[in-house]
C-alpha cells in the first residue's frame, strides 16, 4: 500500500513537472515574436547547419505567393507568414495627400493594381501550405521603399491567436485554422519618404500593443487581445519610426519601451503613463530596443550614430544626460535598418545596412572589434539571429555569413542561394527558416 502511495505521488509530481516544462516549451521552443523568445535574435538552443547551398542542407523550399518582408513566426507545425499578393485588376488609385521632400529620389514603389492581403501557413515539416486567408483587397495605399513591400510588419501569437497587422491596410486576429475573429482598422499612415511600413505588434498578458509613428497624429494603442477593443492610446509628439516596442519585466514591475527619434520613452502598459523619456537618438529609428539584467539597449543609425544603455534601476522622468545612462556609443559603425544581437553579454550590429559587424562588452560599451567586413555581403536589410555560439547574417543578393560569437572576429562560413532576402531569418531547433522574394527555405541538418 506504501509504495502503491509513493507511485501515486511520484507520477502527480511528474506530471506537475511535465506541465512545467510544456508551458516553458511553449515560450522558448516556439518563435512566436518579431526577435525571437527574447526579443533579442537570440534562439535558446538549436543547431542549424553551419554551411548549405541550394543542392546541399535545403530540407524544403517551398514557393510563397506575394511579395512580403514581414519575418515568419512560428508556433508547433505551423509558420505563419505575411504576403501581399498582386492580382491582375486594376483600380484608380487613391491619393496619398504626400508631398515629402526626396521621395522621388528614392524610387518608391507604387501600384495601381488590387492587392490581396493574406495571411499564410505553411507546414513546418515539409513546406506544403496549409491556408491561405485574405483579410482585405484592395490598391494599396501609398507607396512603399523600392526595397520594401506592403506587408512587412511581422506577425505575433499566444499560440491561441495569430495578430497579423498590415499597418494602414489593418490588423487582424486569427485562429491556427485560418478563421478572422475580429478585425480594426486603425486608420492610414504617412510615412516619411513613402520609406513604407514595418513597427510589429507586441503581446503581453491580455494587450496588444501597437505603436503607429508616423507624418500625420502618432500614438500608441493597447488593445484587448480577446477582442480588439482600444484599452488606451496615446497621442505622441514624433515623426516617422520604424521600430517595435519592448516589453520589459524588471524590478517586480513592467515597462514598455518605445524608441523613436524625438524621444525614447518608457510607459506603464497598464495605464500609458510615461515612467521615463530621454533625446539621444537619430532620425529614421528603425532598430528595435533589447534588453538583459536590468539595462535596456538602444541605438539607431541614420545620418548620424547612437547606442544608449539605460540602468532600469535608476530610471525615472527625464534621465537625459543622468546617471541612469550607463553608456553611450556614437563611432560610425550603428546600424540604421538591422536590429542587433544581444547574447552573453555582448552586443553584435551592423554598420548601417552594410556588412561591416562591431561587437561590444553589453556591460560597459567596450569594443572587442569594429567594422570587420563581410566581403561577400551586398546590401542587408535583415536583422541577425544567434544560435549556439553563431550568428547568422543575411545579405539581400543570397548570401549568408555564420560568425563566430566570441570576443574575436572570425568567420565559420560563407554561403550562397539563388534568392533576394529582405525578411529576417528565424531558428528553431535544428532549422533555420529565411524567407525569400520567391521562396521560403528550411536549412537543415537533419
Amino acid at each position: 500500500m506504501k509504495k502503491l502511495i509513493s507511485l501515486s505521488v511520484f507520477f502527480i509530481a511528474l506530471s506537475g513537472w511535465l506541465a512545467g516544462q510544456s508551458n516553458h516549451d511553449g515560450f522558448e521552443m516556439n518563435w512566436a515574436q518579431w526577435r525571437g523568445p527574447y526579443e533579442t535574435g537570440v534562439a535558446p538552443q538549436g543547431n542549424p547547419p553551419v554551411e548549405w547551398s541550394e543542392t546541399s542542407h535545403v530540407k524544403w523550399k517551398s514557393e510563397i505567393p506575394g511579395i512580403g518582408h514581414a519575418t515568419p513566426i512560428i508556433w508547433g507545425d505551423q509558420i505563419i507568414l505575411l504576403s501581399a499578393v498582386q492580382t491582375d485588376r486594376r483600380a484608380e488609385p487613391e491619393d496619398p495627400g504626400q508631398n515629402q521632400e526626396g521621395q522621388d529620389w528614392m524610387n518608391p514603389k507604387t501600384t495601381d493594381f488590387i492587392h490581396r492581403f493574406e495571411v499564410i501557413s505553411v507546414d513546418r515539416t515539409t513546406g506544403r501550405i496549409l491556408w491561405q486567408t485574405t483579410v482585405r483587397e484592395e490598391v494599396p495605399f501609398a507607396a512603399t521603399h523600392e526595397f520594401g513591400s506592403w506587408a512587412s510588419n511581422s506577425p505575433v501569437t499566444d499560440g491561441e491567436h495569430i495578430y497579423a497587422y498590415f499597418g494602414s491596410h489593418g490588423l487582424y486576429c486569427l485562429n491556427f485554422q485560418g478563421d478572422i475573429l475580429w478585425e480594426r482598422d486603425l486608420g492610414r499612415m504617412e510615412k516619411r519618404m513613402n520609406f513604407g511600413e514595418g513597427s510589429s505588434p507586441v503581446l503581453y498578458g491580455n494587450k496588444l500593443f501597437v505603436l503607429r509613428d508616423h507624418e500625420g497624429q502618432s500614438n500608441l494603442l493597447a488593445l484587448d487581445k480577446g477582442s480588439g477593443e482600444t484599452l488606451w492610446k496615446l497621442d505622441r509628439e514624433e515623426i516617422s519610426s520604424w521600430s517595435s516596442p519592448l516589453v520589459v519585466e524588471f524590478g517586480g514591475s513592467t515597462q514598455l519601451v518605445t524608441s523613436a527619434s524625438g524621444l525614447i520613452r518608457s510607459y506603464d502598459p497598464e495605464t500609458g503613463k510615461v515612467l521615463w523619456s530621454c533625446g539621444g537618438m537619430t532620425s529614421n529609428v528603425i532598430p528595435s530596443p533589447v534588453y538583459a539584467d536590468g539595462i535596456v539597449y538602444l541605438m539607431s543609425g541614420y545620418r548620424g550614430n547612437a547606442i544608449l544603455a539605460i540602468d532600469l534601476s535608476k530610471a525615472s522622468g527625464d534621465i537625459t544626460g543622468s546617471d541612469a545612462i550607463v553608456w553611450k556609443y556614437e563611432e560610425n559603425t550603428t546600424p540604421y535598418t538591422p536590429c542587433p544581437v544581444l547574447m552573453d553579454g555582448k552586443l553584435w550590429f551592423l554598420k548601417a545596412n552594410n556588412g561591416y559587424l562591431t561587437c561590444l562588452d553589453a556591460k560597459d560599451g567596450t569594443a572587442y572589434y569594429a567594422n570587420e567586413r563581410l566581403e561577400g555581403i551586398r546590401n542587408i536589410f535583415t536583422s541577425p539571429v544567434a544560435v549556439a555560439g553563431r550568428l547568422y547574417i543575411v545579405g539581400t543578393n543570397g548570401v549568408t555569413y555564420v560568425v563566430k560569437t566570441g570576443q574575436e572576429f572570425q568567420i565559420l562560413a560563407e554561403n550562397t542561394l539563388e534568392d533576394s532576402f529582405y525578411a529576417s531569418p528565424v531558428i528553431l531547433g535544428d532549422d533555420l527558416f529565411i524567407r525569400g522574394v520567391q521562396a521560403l527555405y528550411c536549412i537543415s541538418g537533419n
